[in-house]
This record gives C-alpha cells, sequence and structure tokens, in this order.
C-alpha cells in the first residue's frame, strides 16, 4: 500500500502531470487532497494499470478526495515556453482550481516551480510511493486518453485512439504521409526523447 501522507500534520495536495513525452495533443495535470483516512491498496503509478483499473479507481478518487482538479496545457503553449515549463505550468494551474486550503505540496518528478508562499517536495517515483501524487496520475492520465480519443475522431489516420500522440511507428508513418496537425507539437527541446526523429 502507497503512503497516504508524507507529513501527517500538514494538509497535503499530490500532482502529477500526463503527456511530456507524445508528439500530439496537451500535456495535462492533476491535483488531489485526500482525507485523512484514505485508504486503496490498488492506486499506484498509473503506468502500471491498465485502462480499465484506471477508470474505475479514477471514480473512487473522484467520490472519496477532498478534493480534486485537472488541467491543461495545449501543444501551442508547449511550444512556446517548451514541454518542462508546461508541465510545471499545469501543474498551478490544477492546484488554483483545488477549493479547500492546503500547505504543502507533494510532486512527481524531480522538477517543480515555487508555487505561491506553499512548501513542495518533488519525489522521484512519487506516483508509486505517495497515494495523493498516485491519484493525481490516474486522473491527468485518464482525462488526457480520452481528450486524444476525442480527437481522434477528427483525425482518425493518426491513431490517437490508440497511440495518444505518442511516437509509435502508426503515428509516425501516418505524418510522412499526412503531415502535421494543428495539435501536433512542432519544437523539440535538447532533452526531448525523439528529437531528430522528425523535419516538420
Amino acid at each position: 500500500m502507497l503512503l497516504t501522507f508524507f507529513d501527517k500534520t500538514k494538509i497535503e495536495a499530490g500532482c502529477d502531470e500526463a503527456g511530456r513525452g507524445p508528439l500530439a495533443g496537451p500535456v495535462f495535470a492533476a491535483a488531489v487532497i485526500w482525507p485523512p483516512d484514505t485508504k486503496n491498496d490498488l492506486i499506484r503509478d498509473s503506468k502500471l494499470l491498465n485502462e480499465k483499473k484506471r477508470l474505475l479507481l479514477r471514480d473512487f478518487i473522484m467520490k472519496k478526495a477532498v478534493s480534486f482538479t485537472v488541467a491543461m496545457v495545449d501543444n501551442y503553449e508547449i511550444d512556446s515556453i517548451n514541454i518542462l515549463n508546461a508541465s510545471i505550468k499545469a501543474m498551478h494551474l490544477a492546484l488554483d482550481g483545488l477549493d479547500r486550503d492546503f500547505n504543502f505540496i507533494l510532486v512527481d518528478g524531480n522538477r517543480f516551480r515555487q508555487y505561491k508562499s506553499i512548501n513542495h517536495l518533488t519525489i522521484i517515483k512519487g506516483d508509486n510511493k505517495y497515494l495523493s501524487i498516485a491519484a493525481a496520475s490516474i486522473l491527468a492520465k485518464t482525462f488526457r486518453d480520452e481528450y486524444m480519443t476525442e480527437l481522434n475522431e477528427q483525425y482518425p489516420q493518426y491513431g490517437w485512439k490508440n497511440n495518444k500522440g505518442y511516437a509509435t511507428k502508426y503515428h509516425i508513418e501516418a505524418i510522412r504521409k499526412f503531415g502535421i496537425t494543428d495539435y501536433h507539437r512542432k519544437t523539440f527541446c535538447s532533452s526531448y526523447k525523439y528529437q531528430q526523429t522528425f523535419l516538420f
């Protein structure tokens, strides 16, 4: 079972994002505050769960959380400020949307920017250590997946229903054949996994 809190004396908000690596679509982020007595043996990093389990757990999270929000930053802003800054902005927007006060933030990964005057802790692989971060990862992942599935109705040739905008062989071939859409990301920083794969 994941840990419910880092510090039981604090009101903690867990944060995570989904969609840093795709070639198309926005980055989503979520924030979750749990009640003190929360227990769930099934919640973990969304990448370790299949789609059916993620959706079932999303229902649990949305019913049981004290507060939760999901936010997104689109591909145009990703191109403008880079994916790291866009991911952090999405997490800040998610924190802005919480309707309960909190005084500590748990963040998955090792990069974050100060949010207001509230202390935070970045935790590598935090989405498989703390319940609030894992819950945020599930919300961000499921809402982004649904968004990309809806876009697939407009652009079925890219296979976004299945690849969610990631650089699968099918997606790469579709880009070569049909070009890019208004939802594709056009810039790639040096740390980007798929840099130099395309010439847009």
